[in-house]
């Protein structure tokens, strides 16, 4: 695939995960990539968040964070209204805490630059 491309973390480049994990697209209101795959450099505690506003209002998730220098990355939702049901159990990596490394270009971009092509989760 042309798009492919690294993940990694913000904070200390530590890889968390590819392209080729992509599952799914970005809901409105949220600014993640959804993975259904990362690497073990990724961890999560086992105590559940609440979120008290946004688009994750009243959804419960457990945090996502860099094993590495402990910046949170991401979250893994656990129950939510219908309308983000489909990325329960998923890996939703936050756009502003993640770099790009894009493979054909060799180049590094923000990941809120960067249009990944459409998936969903048939595919």
């Amino acid at each position: 695939p042309e798009e492919c491309a690294v993940f990694h973390c913000r904070g200390c480049w530590t890889v968390l995960g590819d392209s080729l994990q992509l599952c799914g697209q970005e809901p409105p209101g949220l600014s993640v990539l959804i993975c259904f795959k990362v690497t073990s450099d990724v961890t999560w505690e086992d105590s559940l968040l609440v979120g008290l506003e946004g688009a994750l209002l009243g959804c419960a998730y457990y945090l996502l964070s860099c094993r590495s220098c402990g910046l949170a990355v991401g979250f893994i939702l656990y129950s939510s209204g219908s309308d983000l049901a489909h990325l329960r159990g998923l890996f939703c990596f936050f756009k502003d805490s993640i770099i790009c490394y894009l493979l054909k270009n060799q180049i590094i971009i923000e990941a809120s630059k960067v249009n990944f092509p459409a998936v969903t989760l048939k595919e």
